[in-house]
Parts: C-alpha cells; sequence; structure tokens
C-alpha cells in the first residue's frame, strides 16, 4: 500500500469531512485519543456561551432558561444512543469511579445470599479499587473480590459469584471481549454484569440493550471527546430501575430535590443515581462535543477504526527494522477496539521520540506502545506518516539518546 493510494482512500472515506469539526495542531498525529480525545471546535463555542452569556448575564436564571438542571438526562440521551441503549437507562454524572461505587453496591444489594465480585487480573485497575474499598466499607462477607486470568474465567463463573465486573475493551492490549456471550454465561449462573465502556463508548458499536446487560460506566475525555475530567455516565437496565437502590443518595437523586424534605425519597426512574449538582460548563463543553457524532453511523465508524489499524500494522510490519514491536493485540477483528499495542524492551523511550517527532503515541508500563485509532479525525495518510517517523526513529537509533533513557514511569 503506497502514499497515493492511502490519499484515494481519504478522499472516498465517508467520515473525512468530520476532521474539520477538530482543533487539531499543526504538524501532529494524535493517536492517543484513548486517553484523552482531542477538542471539537464546538466546544470552546459552548464554553464562551455558557461562561459569557449563561452564567455571566443571565446568572441563577440559567437552571431553566438554558436548561442547566436537564444536563445530565439530555447528555445521557445522546450517549445512550451511541451504546445501544434506551435514553431513560442512561445518566450522565460525576466521574467514572464514583458511578461504579453507586453499580457495585446497587448489584450487591441486589444480591443478599452472594457477595463476590469476580473480574480479570489485568482489569483497569480503578476498578479493582473500587471493589477494595467497598469491601473494606462493608465487610468481606458482603463484598469479596476474587481475580482470574483470562483464560479461567468462564469456568469461574459458578452460583458463587454475585457481580461479574469487566472492561468491554482491555486498556492496555486493546482486546475486546464478546458482551453478548459473556453476559449471558454469567447470567445463567445468577450473576449480575457491569461492564467498564471507558475504551469502547464512542469507539465503537455497543449493544447493552441487545445483550442484556444489567450496569455499566464509561468516561466522557477519551473517545467522546469531551475534556479532560469530562463527566462520565452510567447506565441501568430498566428491569432493575424499580428495585435498585444505591447509598450515594444525594439531593439531586431525590423524587422531588426542591422540596427539600428530611427524609429522602426514591424516584422512580435513573434519576436515583444522580448525587449532587451537576458540574454545568464541564457537562455543556460534553454536550456540545457528542453533536460531533448526531450523523455518524456507528457501523461506518467501526469500518474505519480496523481499516486504519489494519493499515498501520501492514505498513509497520514491511519494514524491517520495525520486527522488534511485538503486536500484544489480537489481529482478528472481532476480538480488538479502537488502539494497537506493541511490547518493546524500549517502548517509553520510542514514545518519547516519537512525541518529539510530532507523533502522539502512549506509554503504558512496564513495555507498552499503546496507539489509539479515531476515525472522526484520523486520516490514513496519518498512518503512513506515522510509520516513516516511527522507521526513522529506530533506524537512527534516535530513542536511544540520553533524553530519552529516563527511568520508565506512567505518566
Amino acid at each position: 500500500m503506497n502514499y497515493q493510494e492511502l490519499l484515494l482512500l481519504d478522499q472516498q472515506d465517508p467520515l473525512h469531512k468530520l476532521r474539520e469539526a477538530f482543533v487539531l495542531p499543526d504538524d501532529t498525529i494524535y493517536l492517543d485519543g484513548n486517553s484523552l480525545g482531542p477538542m471539537p471546535k464546538v466546544c470552546a463555542e459552548r464554553a464562551q456561551e455558557v461562561l459569557h452569556q449563561q452564567w455571566s448575564q443571565d446568572l441563577i436564571k440559567s437552571w431553566n432558561t438554558h436548561q442547566w438542571i436537564e444536563l445530565p438526562s439530555k447528555v445521557g440521551s445522546k450517549i445512550a444512543a451511541l451504546i445501544g441503549a434506551a435514553p431513560e437507562q442512561v445518566m450522565c454524572c460525576d466521574s467514572t469511579s464514583i458511578n461504579l461505587f453507586k453499580v457495585l453496591s446497587s448489584a450487591l444489594l441486589l444480591q443478599p445470599k452472594r457477595r463476590i465480585v469476580l473480574s480479570l487480573n489485568g482489569n483497569f485497575p480503578t476498578d479493582l479499587y473500587m471493589v477494595q474499598g467497598l469491601s473494606s466499607l462493608i465487610g468481606e462477607d458482603r463484598c469479596e473480590m476474587q481475580l482470574v486470568e483470562e483464560a479461567e474465567l468462564e469456568q469461574a463463573l459458578t452460583d458463587q459469584i454475585a457481580v461479574l465486573l469487566l472492561s468491554h475493551v482491555d486498556f492496555r492490549s486493546g482486546k475486546l471481549l464478546d458482551m453478548a456471550r459473556m453476559t449471558k454465561l454469567a447470567q445463567q449462573q445468577g450473576i449480575l454484569v457491569i461492564w467498564d465502556l471507558a475504551h469502547s463508548a464512542g469507539a465503537l458499536p455497543v449493544a447493552l440493550d441487545d445483550c442484556q446487560v444489567d450496569f455499566a460506566v464509561g468516561c466522557g475525555y477519551k473517545y467522546l471527546n469531551g475534556g479532560p475530567g469530562a463527566p462520565a455516565f452510567l447506565y441501568v437496565a430498566k428491569r432493575h430501575l424499580s428495585k435498585v437502590s444505591q447509598p450515594l443518595s444525594g439531593w439531586m437523586g431525590h423524587k422531588a430535590p426542591f422540596a427539600f424534605t428530611i427524609q429522602y425519597e426514591k424516584p422512580a426512574g435513573i434519576e436515583h443515581f444522580l448525587t449532587g449538582t451537576p458540574p454545568v460548563i464541564s457537562m455543556s463543553v460534553l454536550d456540545a462535543a457528542l453533536d460531533v457524532f448526531a450523523d455518524v453511523n456507528m457501523q461506518t465508524l467501526r469500518a474505519k477504526s480496523l481499516a486504519l489499524a489494519n493499515t498501520f500494522h501492514q505498513l509497520l510490519t514491511s519494514h524491517a527494522e520495525l520486527h522488534e514491536l511485538t503486536l500484544l493485540t489480537p489481529l482478528t477483528e472481532a476480538e480488538r477496539g479502537s488502539q494497537l499495542a506493541y511490547c518493546h524492551p524500549q517502548a517509553y523511550a520510542l514514545c518519547q521520540a516519537l512525541i518529539k517527532r510530532g507523533v502522539i503515541a502512549d506509554f503504558r508500563a512496564p513495555d507498552i506502545l499503546r496507539l489509539g485509532f479515531t476515525p472522526l479525525y484520523l486520516r490514513y495518510i496519518d498512518m503512513w506518516i506515522a510509520v516513516e517517523i516511527l522507521s526513522d526513529v529506530v533506524k537512527t537509533a534516535e530513542y536511544l539518546k540520553a533524553e530519552y533513557a529516563v527511568k520508565q514511569k506512567v505518566t
């Protein structure tokens, strides 16, 4: 595949115009949207509107005149459309970790005769930390964590397990788990299932309702491009809403929050999972960012994501000097998300050298070079340029310079 062929693919790309929706630095190829999405232009416009008109001029009236009070459900509905969920089952609020605490607590309360939370050894650490934290709060007799390797997962699904907690896409390797299969196998044993969608929401088609998922959480700052620290979201299946109870019963999750009664009263719907006042500025920015997806077909997005990654890997393997990079991500398309991860003994130094040359990649300890492929703004020719720069960095041994020979660390 040559440069001219890739230019032609860009011209034929049905998503190519969406690149114009983003602010992208000159001479930069951004392959780290799986850590922090770049800024859509409309986000700056919305932030200015909220600051200079809604907050500064309309003041407290904006809760009604600009529907600030509706933002959690409004943004939740936009996210619902991207993750295969009915809008009344998704709420935008708080952080991923706090939302996980809520849904994990809720799931365990629905399983009074079980206590074990099953997850993978390689799951994202904060997910495991939240299980540990809840266990320290309520005791191991109500919340006990059990970790297994992926090869042991299906065998570990027994009627002793209360909750199965999984990440849809592994943050290190980019491996994609079969949501439908794992949810079905778990539920056959009476297990409730929680999915972390941090690396799949906005990156590939997700079908929470079709897969009969119980609970899900995810963030707004990666593929949804909501900005650093953007509010997160949670999903609760409609069939659970009337029975479920979560412990962070803040005033915004009250049946009538402005009645200011002493006793908490639970509302009928997903509003129960709200806690405090929504962060209006950051949530407004996320709301604007989600409009970029308004006319995007997720199957089309997924097809381009896979094609970009395939192109990158094909180009990389054509360079003999890059053969020391070992692919960690499954090559089978149905088994990977929207990233590629390569192992290399000098992965940190390689990453830093690439960044200096304008290719923004990512490092994960101890030896992983991680590359995210976001179809909304990346081009096929970007794959060519990125691989050529990587090849030059290795051929010239640029990454071995003293400035990169520092102790590896996660930043």
